[in-house]
This record gives C-alpha cells, sequence and structure tokens, in this order.
C-alpha cells in the first residue's frame, strides 16, 4: 500500500502511497515504480508522469539486437534509473533493423528531460546494435513537444569504440563533444589468485554530479582475458561532465568460478580536465579474503594535472566513386594560431573510409585555437591503399561568455545564484569544413599520400609549392639506399609534416656528390626557420653523408640555405640518423664555396648553438627478459615542439643495446622545442623477444644546464601490465638536477706535416678561463674508428663539442693524449678554438701555437702540453649582411713555468713503492692536470726508503700553489708508500712551496687510501676534503679566492642561528620489497608555514639503497623552525617498483634538547598502501624525549708543527665547566684531519655548562701512527662568540711524552684569564684499625669538585713501602694537576687482585695547595663545620653600640651554643653603618632556620645595662665555610641592652644560596635497584659482558659492569636485576648501556631498563627495543636510552 520514511534524529515524517502492483503478470506489468513524498513537510506533492520512448534502430546491415535494452532518462530533477525496455507497445520483435519500437517509462516529473542513456546486457546470439535515435515525450503533450536524442551509433563490442552503453543528448548538440571521455586503469595485483572473472563495475562522484554505475564490459586495450593477476586493463566511459572526482566505487558482482579479485590500484585519465587521479586500493575484494567486502569506496590519494585537451568530433567523407575506400592507416594534424596538434590516428574498430561513408570520430586533442589548416594522409599499406578523399568536418565547443553588462545596477540586490547563472557560459559550436575531392594515392592524381587543406571559404592562406635540392657530399661512402624523410618548419606557421622524399630528378637518389630535387606542395609557412632531415636506416647501405639542403619557395622565390656536412650513420659521428638544420646567411655558404682548396665545415659551431644536444640514457630493468631485441624509437616533446620519431640505434656504451639491467647511450639533436614536457618511448615488438622493460629515461641537455629524469618502471610488451609497446612518460620533478649551462666551442686541431706527426691515441683537451675556471676534460675522438681517422700527418680535423662556459677570455688549454698503441707519438702544430659572440652576429677564433712533440720518445718526453693563446681573429656580420674580420695579437699571455718537484720518501720500514704515481698541482690561476712522475732526476730507481726524487713539469704560470693531489695506482709488487713531504720550487719565479704529508697511500694501512690532497704548508684559506664535483666549474675548491678568511658557510650560518643540525635515524621495515634505492627526504615544519628546505638524507659512499631492517643515521643542516610542527618524510622515486617501508623516524634537534620518535610503520609506494610517496608526520604523534640542550661550538684543533706530530690514533674530547661536564666524545679524524701544522677547525654540540673550565683529551695509542704531538684547541661558542683557549704543546704518547701519557688537562683561558688554578694534591689515606683492614689490591680514585673531576688517579707512589696497612696512614702526591675547587665527593675502587684484596678504609684528606683547603672524606660524613657572621649595623644616628652583641644558630639538626660577638676598645665594632665579620666553629647544625640575638654589656655588670640603649641592626648573613651555603637574614629592628640572656629577638631565615659543592655533598649514597629486560625474538640473548652507566642530574654513576657469580645472564625473554650503590644522583636523565661484543653470540635485543631509587622508591623507565648488534640495524654495541615518563 505504502511507504513510510521516518528520520530518527529529526522524527520527521515522510510518506510516499502506491496501492498498484509490481509484477510482471499485473496492472502495466512493472516491477518498478517511483513514488512521490507526501505528508505535512511536503508543501506540494510532485505528480508521476508516464514518459512515451520512441527507440528508432537503424537500417544499416545487421543493425538490429536481441539483447536487453534499458534506458535511464535524466532531467533537471533526477533521473529515472535504469529500465529495462521490454513492454512494447507497438511490435512484438523488439528492435529490430528499421523498428521505432514505444515503450512507457513512468516516473515521478523530471521537468525538462535533458540526456537519454541507453544500452544493452551484450547477451544473445548478435547483440550488436545500431541506434538511430531516442524520441522522448511527456504523455498527453502534443507531438511537437516531442525531443529527439540522436545517436546513429553502433552499441556493439566489435564496432566502432566497443561501448555498448551511450548517453545522448538532444538534436543540435554533439554528444561527442558535450561528454567527457573518463579514461580508467584498473591495475590487478600482482598476489597469487589476484585475477578475476567476475563482472566489475564502477561509480565515479563527482563534485557536480555522479556518474551512474557502469559495469567494465569492453577494455581499450583488449588483454583478452580482463582483470588477471599484474595485468592493466583500460576502460573509457563516456557520460556528462561530472566535475572533480570525489572518490569512486568500485566492486563486482561475485559471480564465477574465480571471483575473488585483488585489486591493486585504479587510476582515472580526464584529459578535458587536464586532470589524473589516482586510486590506490591494495586490497582484496573477495568473499573468502580480509574483511568480505567485493565492493569499496576509495578516495584519491593524488590529483596530477596534466596537459589539458578538448574534444573534437571528426566527420571524414570518402568519396562515392569506384575504389575510392582504403585499408591504410589514416592519420591527421591540426594547425592552430596557438600550435598543433599531436598526430591523431583516425582508426576504431569498425570497417571505415568505405566508399561513400561517412565516418565520425571523437578525439581528445590539444586546443590550438582558432584552426587555419589540417593535414591528412595515410601510409600507404594493405591492400587497395588509394583513398579518393570527399571532404572533411571538424567540429569543437567554443565558449563565449554572454556580456552581462546591462544589468549591472540591480546586481546589488540579486542573490549569488541567479548572477551565477547570468553569467553562465554559453557553449557554441565552432564547425570548420574542410574540401579536399581528391585522391590520395600512388598511382593517381599527383601520386602524393598526404595533402593539406584550409577550412572553407575564409582562409587567406595558399598552397605554394617548395623545391627541394638535396646534395649528398663527396666523401667516400657518402651514399644511401635507405628512404628519406623531409620535415619543413616556417616562423609561426606550422610544418609541412613528415614526407618521403620519393620522386627525385634522379633514377637512383642520394648518391655521392649527386643533387636531387624534390618538390614538396604545403600550406605556405612563412619564412622557413629549420627543416627535420632522417632515413629510416634500411637497404644495404644506410649511412649518408650530407652536405646540405637547399629549399626554393616558388611563390616569393626565395633560396634557403641549410648546411648539415655531417654523417647521418649508426656507425659515423655520434650515430644519428636524424639532424635538424637551421638556416645560414648566404654570405656564409658562398665564402665556404670560395675557398675549395681547404673546405672544412664552419657551420657546425652556428647550427650547434641555435639546436640543442640530448644525451639520452635509457635504463632497462634488472628483471627476468627485461631485455629488447626490437627497434627502440623515442621523441621528446617540448613546450614549443617535438622532435619527431627518433630511432634509438647506436648506443655509445654497448653494442648489444636494450639488455637486462644496463645504460645505453644515444645523442638526440633537434633545433628549439622549448622545455621539456613528456617523452613518448616504444618499439615496434619486432624480432626475437621484444617485450621490454624500461627503468627510466634520463635526458640531459648541457646547452640548457638541465638533466631530468623520466622515471617508468613499466613493461612494454604485449603480455604484460596493459599490453602497450609504447608509453608517455613525464619527468619526475624531484629528480631534475640543473647547472650553469654549457656552451659549443669549435676546436680545429693542426697536426704537422713531418715524418711520423700522426697519432691513434685518444687526444683529450681542458679549456682554462681566467681565475682559475676550467672545463672538464673532454675526448675529441668519439670510438677507436675516429681516433684512426684523425690526427693524420698535415691534416685538419674539426670538432663541436659542448663544454662548460670558462668565460669571455681562454688564458690557456691543456691538450694531451693517453699514450697506447703503435704509433702514439704526435707532433701537434697549433689548435685554434672559435666560438661565438654574445649576440650571435659572429665568431671569434683563438690560436694556440704548439709545434712540439707529445710523445714520450721525442722531445722531453712528455704527452701532455698547455698552451697559450697567441692570436684572436674576430669575424662579425654586419648590416649591409657583409663580413668584417679583425686579427689582433694577445697581449701579455701567461708565461710557461717550469717547477722542480722534490718528493721525499719517509724513512721508516717498508716506506718506499714500486707503484706508478701521478701529481696534480693547484695555484690560483689553474692547475697542471694529473701528471704522472715518471723520469726522476736524482735517483734510478724512485720512490725508495728515506730519499729524495726531483722531477721537472713545464706548465702555464699556476700563480701562488695552494695544494696538491698526489697519487700511485696500487700497481706492482709492493706498492704502499709513506710519503713524507712535497717540495715544490718555481724556477721562474724561485718561490718555494712545501707540503707536508707524512702519511702512507696504502691499501693495507692506515685509512687506506691511496690518494692524498695536501694544502701548502701556509695556507689558510677553506680546505674542502670534497674534491670539485664533476659540474663544479672551478678547478680550485677556494672559489677562486685564496685569502679568503677562513670561515665555512656552514659556520656563518650557525653563528646567525639560521641554521641547525637535525639528526635523523631512519629504520627501514624488514617486510618483503621494503629497500628503496630511491633518494629519501625530509622536511622539518614549524608554526605558519615555516619550514626547511627538502633536506635530501643522500646514504654514504658503498651505500646504494635503505635496505630491508637497516637503520641509517644522517645528520643534515636546515632552517631553525623554532618549535616543530609536523615532518614530512618521503623520496623521489616515481616508478611503481620504488616501494619503501619506513618502520621508524627519530629526529634528534640538538640545540632544543628533544628528541622525536615517530613510529610510522608505513609504506611509502605508488603501489602500497595508500600509493603516497611521501607523508605529513604530526609531532603530536611523536614520543619527545628531552635529551638535554646542546650548545654549537666551532672547535679548532691545532696540531704541531713537529716532524711526525700528525696521528691517526683516535682522539676523545671532556669537557668540563662550572655546569657539569660532557660526556667523553669522539673527534672524527674524517680522512685529513689532526696532521701536522693543520688547523682543522669543524662544529660540535657541546653541552650547554659553561663557563668552561678546562678540557681532558684522550688518545687510544693505536692506529699506525700513534703518536700525535696536540699544540692547542679552541672552542668557540656560536651564540655568543664566546672563545675558550685549551693549550698543550706535548706529545700524546706512550713514547714520547715523559711520563708516557695519553691523556691530557688543559685549563681553559678565556680573554687572557685561565679560568683554573694549577695546584698539587696531597691525599692521606687512613687505613682503619680492624682485623684484616689493609689491602694489596691496585687502588685508583677519582676526585670531584665544583670544577669537574680529575680523572682516574692510580694511587701507587705512597710514602710508605708496603701501601694500605692496618691502622697506616699513606700520603700520596699529585702534581700539576688542576685544582677542582671544593671537593664534593671522591670515587674509590680496587681492582681485587692480590691475595687478602679487601679493604676497610676510615677516611681520606685532601689538601689541595693552589687554596691551602684541606678535604675530609670519612664514610661520606662531614666533622666539624665552621661559620662566617657578618652584621651590618643601621646607618642612622643612633644605631651604634658599644656593648657586646651574642648569637644562638637554630638548625634542622639541633641548636649551637652561644657565639659572643665582642667590641673592644682596640678594635670598635657595630658602628653607624659599619660591615664587621666574625668566625666560630660549631657541630653541625644542618640547614639554619632562625637565629637568636641579644645585645648585653660588655663588663658583664648589671648596673651598667642603661635602659635605652640600642643596637640597630640592618642585617645578618651566615655563610657555613665548608659548602659556603649563604643564609640573609633582614632585621631591621632596635635590640635593646639587656644583662639578662632571656631577652632577645628571633629572626627566621629570608633566603639561602647553594653552592655547588654543598648540593652535591649534602648527596647521600643511594641503593639504586637496575632491572634489564632483554627481547623475545630470536637469538636476543647475549654472553658478553654488559655495562650500564646511569647519568642523573646531579652527575653520573660511572661504567659500572652488571654480572653476578655463577649465573647466566641476558637470557631470550628474561629478566635480570643488579643493586648499583652511588651517591643520589637525583632526576635520572638518561642511561646508556654497552657490551664489549665478546663471546660467541655478541649480539643482544634489549628490551627495556627500569631503575629504581630504593631511598624514594621512584622508578625510571627506559624503553629501548633496538639490538645491540654489530651485524644487524646501525650496528651500534651501544644505546644511550631517555626515560619515558
Amino acid at each position: 500500500m505504502k511507504v513510510t520514511l521516518l528520520k530518527t534524529l529529526t522524527k520527521e515524517k515522510y510518506s510516499f502511497s502506491c496501492g498498484r502492483w509490481l509484477d510482471i503478470n499485473e496492472d502495466d506489468n512493472e516491477i518498478v515504480r517511483e513514488l512521490p513524498a507526501e505528508g505535512s513537510l511536503v508543501t506540494e506533492v510532485m505528480p508521476v508522469i508516464k514518459y512515451r520512448v520512441t527507440v528508432c534502430t537503424g537500417t544499416v546491415s545487421g543493425s538490429g539486437t536481441d539483447a536487453n535494452v534499458f534506458v535511464c532518462l535524466i532531467g533537471d530533477q533526477g533521473d529515472t534509473g535504469d529500465r529495462v525496455l521490454y513492454n512494447c507497445i507497438n511490435t512484438v520483435n523488439k528492435f529490430e533493423k528499421g523498428n521505432a519500437d514505444e515503450f512507457f517509462v513512468e516516473a515521478v516529473t523530471l521537468k525538462q528531460v535533458r540526456r537519454v542513456r541507453i544500452g544493452h546486457d551484450g547477451k544473445g546470439g548478435s547483440s550488436g546494435w545500431y541506434l538511430a535515435k531516442v524520441i522522448v515525450r511527456e504523455e498527453g503533450q502534443p507531438e511537437s513537444e516531442a525531443v529527439e536524442f540522436p545517436c546513429y551509433r553502433w552499441l556493439d563490442k566489435n564496432e566502432d569504440d566497443g561501448q555498448i552503453v551511450r548517453e545522448l543528448v538532444p538534436a543540435g548538440e554533439s554528444p561527442m563533444l558535450k561528454n567527457v571521455s573518463y579514461h580508467i586503469s584498473v591495475k590487478t595485483g600482482d598476489v597469487p589468485g589476484a585475477s578475476s572473472d567476475s563482472r566489475v563495475f564502477i561509480k565515479l562522484y563527482g563534485e557536480k554530479a555522479d556518474s551512474s554505475k557502469e559495469t567494465l564490459l569492453v577494455s581499450d586495450n583488449d588483454l583478452g582475458n580482463y582483470f588477471e593477476r599484474g595485468r592493466v586493463d583500460e576502460f573509457t566511459i563516456d557520460t556528462m561532465d561530472i566535475g572533480k572526482i570525489n572518490r569512486i566505487l568500485i566492486g563486482h558482482d561475485n559471480v564465477g568460478l574465480r571471483c575473488g579479485w585483488f585489486l591493486a590500484s585504479v587510476q582515472i585519465t580526464v584529459p578535458v580536465q587536464g586532470r589524473q587521479y589516482m586510486f590506490p586500493c591494495n586490497r582484496w575484494l573477495d568473499k573468502d579474503e580480509a574483511d568480505g567486502r567485493v565492493q569499496v569506496e576509495v578516495y584519491p590519494s593524488e590529483i596530477l594535472p596534466i596537459e589539458k585537451l578538448i574534444n573534437y568530433e571528426v566527420s571524414v567523407v570518402t568519396g562515392d566513386v569506384r575504389a575510392a575506400g582504403t585499408n591504410a592507416k589514416v592519420f591527421m594534424q591540426i594547425y592552430g594560431e596557438t600550435g598543433k596538434t599531436e598526430l591523431i590516428i583516425l582508426e576504431n574498430r569498425s570497417n571505415n573510409f568505405e566508399r561513400g561513408a561517412t565516418d565520425v570520430f571523437k578525439r581528445e586533442a590539444a586546443d590550438v585555437g582558432k584552426i587555419y589548416k589540417i593535414r591528412i594522409g595515410h601510409d600507404g599499406k594493405g591492400i587497395g591503399d588509394g583513398w579518393f578523399l570527399e571532404s572533411i568536418t571538424l567540429k569543437r565547443l567554443a565558449t563565449k561568455t554572454k556580456d552581462s553588462d546591462k544589468k549591472k545596477k540591480k546586481k546589488k540586490k540579486k542573490s549569488e545564484e541567479e548572477e551565477e547563472e547570468e553569467s553562465k557560459e554559453e557553449e557554441e559550436m565552432d564547425v570548420y569544413t574542410f574540401v579536399a575531392h581528391r585522391w590520395l594515392a600512388k598511382d593517381e592524381g599527383d601520386k602524393e599520400l598526404v595533402v593539406e587543406l584550409v577550412p572553407d571559404g575564409e582562409s587567406a592562406l595558399e598552397e605554394n609549392t617548395y623545391e627541394v635540392h638535396v646534395l649528398t657530399g663527396i666523401v667516400w661512402g657518402a651514399g644511401t639506399d635507405a628512404n628519406v624523410f623531409l620535415s619543413i618548419y616556417g616562423i609561426g606557421r606550422g610544418d609541412t609534416g613528415e614526407r618521403q622524399l620519393k620522386r627525385s630528378n634522379n633514377l637512383n637518389k642520394f648518391e655521392k656528390g649527386q643533387v636531387d630535387v624534390f618538390t614538396i606542395k604545403a600550406i605556405d609557412l612563412g619564412e622557413l626557420k629549420k627543416l627535420r632531415i632522417r632515413h629510416d636506416n634500411s637497404g644495404s647501405s644506410p649511412s649518408w653523408f650530407l652536405e646540405r639542403v637547399e629549399i626554393v619557395d616558388l611563390k616569393e622565390s626565395t633560396t634557403y640555405y641549410f648546411p648539415c656536412q655531417r654523417w647521418l650513420a649508426v656507425e659515423e659521428d655520434d650515430g644519428q640518423i636524424v639532424r635538424e638544420l637551421v638556416p645560414v646567411d648566404e654570405a656564409f655558404v658562398k665564402k665556404d664555396s670560395e675557398n675549395e682548396g681547404q673546405s672544412l665545415a664552419t657551420l657546425g659551431l652556428e647550427q650547434k648553438a641555435k639546436s640543442t644536444t640530448y644525451t639520452v640514457k635509457v635504463k632497462t630493468g634488472d628483471k627476468k627478459n627485461a631485455g629488447t631485441d626490437a627497434n627502440v624509437f623515442i621523441t621528446l616533446y617540448g613546450s614549443k615542439d617535438d622532435t619527431g620519431i627518433v630511432s634509438l640505434k647506436a648506443s655509445k656504451i654497448n653494442k648489444n643495446k636494450f639488455e637486462r639491467g644496463k645504460v645505453d647511450e644515444f645523442t638526440v639533436e633537434s633545433v628549439d622545442i622549448g622545455d621539456l614536457k613528456k617523452i613518448k618511448i616504444g618499439h615496434d615488438n619486432k624480432g626475437n623477444s621484444t617485450g621490454w622493460f624500461l627503468e627510466w629515461v634520463e635526458i640531459d641537455a648541457p646547452s640548457l644546464g638541465q638533466c631530468l629524469k623520466f622515471p617508468c618502471g613499466r613493461w612494454l610488451d604485449k603480455s604484460e601490465d596493459d599490453g602497450a609497446v609504447e608509453r608517455i612518460i613525464f619527468p619526475a620533478e624531484l629528480q631534475t638536477t640543473e647547472y650553469i649551462p654549457f656552451v659549443p666551442y669549435e676546436i680545429t686541431v693542426y697536426t704537422s706535416d713531418i715524418f711520423g706527426a700522426g697519432t691513434d691515441a685518444d687526444v683529450f683537451i681542458v679549456l682554462y678561463g681566467s681565475d682559475g675556471i676550467c672545463s672538464q676534460q673532454k675526448s675529441l675522438c668519439l670510438n677507436k674508428r675516429e681516433q684512426r681517422m684523425y690526427f693524420e700527418r698535415n691534416s685538419v680535423n674539426q670538432f663541436i663539442v659542448e663544454l662548460e662556459d670558462v668565460g669571455d677570455v681562454i688564458e690557456k688549454i691543456r691538450i694531451g693524449h693517453k699514450g697506447g698503441g703503435l704509433n702514439s707519438g704526435w707532433h701537434l702544430d697549433r689548435v685554434a678554438i672559435r666560438r661565438l659572440l654574445p649576440n650571435g652576429k659572429g665568431s671569434e677564433t683563438v690560436t694556440f701555437p704548439c709545434e712540439r712533440w707529445l710523445a714520450k720518445s721525442e722531445d722531453d718526453g712528455e704527452i701532455v702540453r698547455e698552451l697559450v693563446p697567441s692570436e684572436i681573429f674576430t669575424e662579425k656580420l654586419m648590416k649591409d649582411g657583409t663580413l668584417k674580420q679583425i686579427e689582433e695579437e694577445v697581449e701579455d699571455p701567461l708565461e710557461v713555468h717550469t717547477y722542480k718537484i722534490s718528493i721525499f720518501t719517509g724513512d721508516i720500514y717498508g716506506a718506499g713503492t714500486d707503484a706508478n704515481v701521478f701529481l696534480n698541482i693547484y695555484g690560483d690561476l689553474g692547475d697542471t692536470g694529473e701528471r704522472k712522475l715518471s723520469k726522476s732526476e736524482t735517483n734510478f730507481n724512485k720512490f725508495e726508503r728515506g730519499q729524495e726524487d726531483t722531477f721537472t713539469i713545464q706548465a702555464v704560470d699556476l700563480g701562488i700553489l695552494y695544494k696538491i693531489k698526489i697519487r700511485h695506482d696500487n700497481s706492482m709488487f709492493s706498492p704502499d708508500w709513506f710519503l713524507d713531504k712535497v717540495e715544490i720550487l718555481d724556477e721562474t719565479t724561485e718561490e718555494s712551496f712545501v707540503f707536508l704529508c707524512e702519511r702512507w697511500l696504502s691499501k693495507k694501512k692506515e685509512d687506506k687510501k691511496i690518494e692524498r690532497t695536501l694544502y701548502e704548508q701556509s695556507y689558510d684559506g677553506e680546505r674542502n676534503s670534497l674534491d670539485g664535483s664533476s659540474l663544479s666549474l672551478s678547478s680550485q675548491d677556494s672559489s677562486g679566492n685564496l685569502k679568503e678568511t677562513k670561515k665555512s658557510s656552514l659556520v656563518k650560518a650557525a653563528e646567525e642561528g639560521s641554521l641547525i643540525p637535525y639528526h635523523i635515524t631512519v629504520t627501514t621495515g624488514t617486510e618483503y620489497d621494503s629497500s628503496t634505492d630511491s633518494r629519501v627526504y625530509i622536511i622539518i615544519m614549524g608554526p605558519q608555514k615555516v619550514q626547511t628546505e627538502r633536506l635530501w638524507l643522500d646514504l654514504p659512499e658503498g651505500k646504494d639503497e635503505f635496505a630491508d631492517g637497516s637503520v641509517e643515521k644522517f645528520s643534515v643542516w636546515g632552517l631553525d623552525v623554532g618549535e616543530i610542527k609536523k615532518v614530512e618524510v618521503g623520496h623521489d622515486g616515481a616508478t611503481p617498483e620504488s616501494c619503501w617501508l619506513v618502520e621508524e623516524l627519530n629526529i634528534v634537534v640538538p640545540t632544543k634538547g628533544v628528541m622525536y620518535n615517530f613510529v610510522c610503520k608505513c609504506w611509502l609506494a605508488r603501489d602500497k598502501g595508500d600509493g603516497l610517496t611521501s607523508r605529513i608526520l604530526n609531532i603530536l604523534d611523536a614520543d619527545c624525549v628531552n635529551t638535554g640542550v646542546k650548545v654549537l661550538y666551532e672547535v679548532t684543533v691545532v696540531t704541531g708543527d713537529v716532524e711526525g706530530g700528525g696521528t691517526d690514533a683516535s682522539i676523545f674530547m671532556t669537557v668540563f665547566g662550572s655546569n657539569g661536564n660532557t660526556e667523553e666524545m669522539p673527534l672524527e679524524k674524517n680522512g685529513d684531519r689532526f696532521e701536522r701544522g693543520q688547523e682543522d677547525s669543524f662544529i660540535m654540540e657541546i653541552a650547554d655548562i659553561a663557563p668552561l673550565r678546562k678540557m681532558r683529551i684522550r688518545t687510544d695509542g693505536k692506529g699506525t701512527r700513534p703518536h700525535w704531538y696536540l699544540e692547542r684547541i679552541i672552542l668557540k661558542n656560536l651564540t655568543n662568540q664566546e672563545v675558550a683557549t685549551f693549550t698543550y704543546g706535548e706529545w700524546l704518547s706512550k713514547l714520547k711524552n715523559a711520563k708516557g701519557s695519553l691523556v691530557c688537562e688543559m685549563p681553559a683561558v678565556i680573554n687572557d684569564e685561565q679560568m683554573m688554578e694549577d695546584t698539587t694534591y696531597t691525599l692521606q689515606v687512613k687505613t682503619s684499625d680492624i682485623g684484616g683492614a689493609g689491602t694489596d689490591a691496585n687502588v685508583s680514585l677519582i676526585l670531584f669538585g665544583e670544577n669537574g673531576d680529575s680523572g682516574t688517579l692510580a694511587l701507587k707512589e705512597s710514602n710508605k713501602s708496603n701501601k694500605f696497612e692496618r691502622n697506616q696512614m699513606d700520603e700520596f702526591s699529585f702534581s700539576d694537576m688542576l685544582s677542582l675547587g671544593d671537593l664534593c665527593k671522591v670515587r674509590i675502587w680496587h681492582d681485587n687482585k692480590g691475595i687478602a684484596p679487601g679493604w676497610h678504609l676510615e677516611y681520606i684528606d685532601v689538601m689541595d695547595s693552589a687554596t691551602d683547603k684541606t678535604f675530609r672524606f670519612q664514610c661520606d660524613r662531614w666533622l666539624a663545620k665552621a661559620y662566617e657572621i657578618v652584621t651590618v649595623t643601621s646607618d642612622r644616628e643612633d644605631a651604634e653600640t658599644k656593648e657586646n652583641i651574642w648569637i644562638i644558630l637554630e638548625g634542622k639538626l639541633g641548636r649551637s651554643k652561644e657565639f659572643l660577638m665582642e667590641n673592644s676598645s682596640k678594635k670598635r665594632r657595630f658602628e653607624r653603618g659599619a660591615t664587621d665579620t666574625f668566625q666560630f666553629s660549631s657541630k653541625n647544625v644542618g640547614d639554619i632556620a632562625a637565629i637568636c640575638v641579644g645585645h648585653c654589656p660588655k663588663d658583664g655588670k648589671k648596673s651598667s645595662a642603661k635602659a635605652d640603649v640600642f643596637w640597630h641592626v640592618q642585617e645578618i648573613i651566615i655563610t657555613e665555610m665548608e659548602l659556603c651555603n649563604k643564609y640573609f637574614f633582614r632585621c631591621n629592628v632596635k635590640i635593646p641592652l639587656r644583662y639578662k640572656r632571656r631577652d632577645y629577638k628571633v629572626f627566621e631565615c629570608a633566603k639561602v644560596t647553594e653552592s655547588f659543592a654543598s648540593k652535591a655533598r649534602s648527596l647521600v649514597p643511594v641503593k639504586y635497584e637496575t632491572i634489564v629486560v632483554t627481547g623475545f625474538e630470536k637469538g636476543a640473548g647475549t654472553n658478553a659482558n654488559v655495562f650500564i652507566t646511569i647519568f642523573g642530574f646531579n652527575g653520573d654513576s660511572g661504567k659500572r659492569a652488571l654480572k653476578q657469580k655463577f649465573r647466566n645472564l641476558f637470557e631470550r625473554g628474561k629478566t635480570n636485576r643488579f643493586y648499583l650503590e652511588t651517591l643520589d644522583m637525583g632526576e635520572l636523565k638518561k642511561v646508556r648501556i654497552e657490551h664489549d661484543n665478546s663471546g660467541l653470540a655478541p649480539g643482544w635485543l634489549v628490551e627495556r631498563v627500569e631503575i629504581t631509587n630504593s631511598a624514594t622508591g621512584v622508578t625510571t623507565i627506559f624503553p629501548c627495543g633496538k639490538w645491540l648488534d654489530e651485524n644487524r640495524g646501525d650496528g651500534l654495541i651501544w644505546r644511550e636510552l631517555f626515560p619515558r615518563y
């Protein structure tokens, strides 16, 4: 009867009355009803309307269908839903050819019907259906109100576009243009059983509307079997524009044998919107897996902008003449005022282009503005390829906005909605008609297969004919048999497209020295700007040397000259078989033809400057069967144009191209295509194993200074992925690198005309500008064949190379060869280098004369020469078209200097070497390049122990020398070499330079390096241990300015406080495929959009990936963002393969003293999780731990200039300040620090303990050079610029130091003031008087005071021969110590050795000679206390007294006796305004809480007690002398004179200042219960010895071993308990736990450590959860743990 709907929240009620059957056999046989809402809330009940739907089937052969047809009417008020049409009013056999079948659809009114969606289910024998149109009208309305929806298309899987559902729009509108194509790629996961046989459906939810649920029946890439494991299926849905997609619903009907489906992801590309959506899914849609759901809603993980296209409707009419149709492949291209579309292929599933037919295509292509021409043609393949083309119609929507100016005045009152509607865009259709009415056939008409057409009627453009003259060169083998193709480009008027040059005036085309003439018809191009010519490398001898192309514009009768003078050949030159040529001025060409005698190409440079050379690197994946034998081609698309199809034939690296895991390199040249936007790469699927897995393509354009990476990571294989064999790839933004653009140089090399002058060796060149800027070293020949061809006797060879721009002046060049081969000796006459003037109007040539041998057996045996310029020749193109030529001499070029090099080998065992030694010398004007030191002038056997070898090198003046690089090649029998020093004498200026080394160059010793960079002894510029990177223009690492201050940019930034260090630890997960080799980055964000730049976490050398389970640590410098709010972590991988599982991310900000730990456990991957490769983590999700604020210091370590002063031992530093001390910190060697005579500066983070007091330096005395001469260390606080200097000036060495000491302590000197005094400590150790008290063990102790600790002192030299005997006092003296100030504690222990090690200690007295104080330590208890009392008498008239004052102290531990402060006539006290000081000693009363003060007569007589005598006291201060605690009492009262002691005033303590020593002294010994929990994983336990150090606010426990007798500790899953006794450490800050890596399986997984203070009962938990294992994670066997509260 009826349905009632109740909204439970608001109790609103709606009712829907029906009262009709829903039954196939009752009423109107419908089983779907629409009911309008009724009830009190509904103002107007909507009417139910019958719509009469007439479906007209077409009259084409096979039009009818037996499938079930459904229709959905869409109107202004919703839609009718899909209604199956089975009750036909007028026919029995529905949907037959020519039928018009009528149906009723009953629905709540739609108002105006806007669209009709009609389709069928594809069932039945002949389901294909040709639908003519649908007519809809409301029942009871006149026929004239009927709306017609034309279709005239197939709904057939095998015809047209294969769709069996269409959306129709009313007549006069084009559904093709109005509907938006949604291209949907569905990727099935690559997991076992992922495939599905169910029917998959999808529904899109957009901002404007939702699409209906579409079943994905017909795919565009027809893989035969859909939704198979690891494959991608592509579908297109044509529907109305639903706006930006918010989400999708995808699922399946769960029918079939294998219905479960693992969906990886869905990608939806909407070119008309210019957007691409990624919907990651990565889950099962299966009743029996996971949550059992078979449909899922997915939200986009990212929406990428792509090139925006528009819809074109293309109607092609084939003529009605005999044999007019074609089966060839038809293509077209559209040219408009803003550009051109890409090539559009016109084909679909139907048989098109039959005689008399009209074929309609919908194509998405770029919006080219107003169209001025199209080009249409076919490829001439197949039987009956000739085609008679009648006409073409192009339609597209043009948007014109209506003017709404008239109504401006009223606007204010209007609501916004109306206003919006008013300015709605009204879409009109642009229609262009192109009439051809001609044959495109090899044997009809003008025999052309391509024609250019202009739109009918309006166009002013006409067809023009171009006469093309192709001149083949006269080089041997210049001609070709390949097919040649040509495209001509005009300025701003498009191009001719690629035309094959077929019909020449010669029968045999393109022969040596021949001119071939062709005609090309095209719409007038205006002035020509370039041409592209290529051949297809077919035929028996395809190599072709093209001299030039001349093009005559017959309409304008002008001639354009395009010089080439290069090979188009895979084996020659750069291997390209395509060339882009630019026209040059006639003057240049004529100049060439005049002096035919020496016809060298001189225009290559101009061509090169106008063109861009791209180096294309192609990486084939490292997978099974990844390589291909097919022919690979590539097209580069720029913002202005594309390169056309370029075949990748000649790889520079591998003979066999595109093999598994290999990188191939190719050259592609093109002229001005703008910025690269995308590439298309593919293969022709020919050959045996054609499938190809392409990893990435990298395109480097030196002349633009840009290197782009195009990641692919997919198969190009018919049987993998989506079956495509070509792909369009876009550049990955994060992987783009930019650098300073290169410029072209034309280098002409003249070989002399003397016997044996030629060479086959590899010749290279380096150019130098001013200030030592130099280019990279570049080989002139590309391969061995060219080496054999060039540099023959009396030859002139020209090379065009792109190199770094070295500036306006070339100061010198270095040219040489690598030797090798039979006749490598070479006599070079001169080198000329030409480059273009900046405006392109001419060029300048610089000549470098040589006229010397480069041969090992001639002259001085050198094969490298440095040349300076002699003259410059300039050519300028004048305005009148003539060339003006100027010659000038070079003024004062650099001179060639002779450098005498003395190499001193060390005088130690095994110092000499037999290896080859190479040297490069750097000065402020450049460097010498690497030279081999071959002929020693002093010794026949070079580089032997203790000897000096002298060599001579000639080089252009280097200026002031500041560093050298020296290395050997580790060859021969004993290559290890100990180099003492190198001295270089510049014989021309007689200046001498010394470079100290004193190190091994050895693969076995020290740091195992065989190359060293040494700086001149007095050089104080910045030392950069990194080599100038390959792209850096400067050969010098000091940016050309030697006197630059030593400050590195990092120090400057740290001083300003803008950059701070961040320490980042990244843990990678352990699941399958967790690792990544992408570059990882992090961005740290603070409040209000403040964020660091992208901080790249680049792995150290030798590591190429974040491996499974690895822990990688990085220190990066980034902007100080204040309080961290968020952190973004990501990587630059863009291929499906680049997955990374981040387990944990840890960030330490030392300058803020915090550590954040994120437990992420999330995928950063395209194909896993949510499909994102970057993630933003909120700081609220992190565990935050306070680690203590650190301050940045610039540490400068000065090593003495003493022989053997440098070291490679490990060095450790501890710094002490008045606010505590740091832990022992290692000073990193970092390759070349701590060498003789060096000052090494680096930044360290040091705890905030300033003011600094002293520093302790310790070396471990290990390594090949364990001795170190430490001069001094300077610490500079970068926040307040305070500098502290620590001077030692002595050896740290067991041998060279008088005491054999490896530890030194140095006081801080700040502003010339020493912060600690030197002292001698005398220790008196009293052993108790009880049985067995003495010991024979070795006793050590550490003193702790307000200035830190003394370090370990061994009690060895006593005044008694037998130490530590019962009731004995032993005295020890330690001189040259630094005074620790007031001592607070002593840590004393013995090593438990000897027969009776037990020892009962009574007390220790420590005397400090500097302060003359004695400290007694007895059972940790202090004895008598001394107090100092200071009284301040008020400053008013009657304040003073002549009598005495007495005082009693009341403390927490008791009352003191009375102290009498006496007044005498000799020494007056308590005068007006006076401050008096008294000292007393008393028992310890503890903290003083109050004092009692009385005023009594001097003589103690009653009589003199005058009633009106007062003492007016202002303040009393009591200092407890031992610990210097001060107690202040504010009095400010009169105290009357009284004889009786009962009369006194009581004052409460107003404030206390506690001294450092007191804080520490008040500490009592506390037992700490320490619990260590071992993890439960396999192998978690350890047999190693474990140590712990506990750090608290009052100090640390020292390193304690955790052991128990006869117990097996630290077993898997077990908990072990230990008790440690130390002085109370206060609140615990951190714990350091470590093991010594001993035993069989030392690796240990520590779960956590719990420490309980047994006095207070407070437990602190230190979570760990990490391995201490050299073979896991970060390989550390110690951890610092911070508390979690």
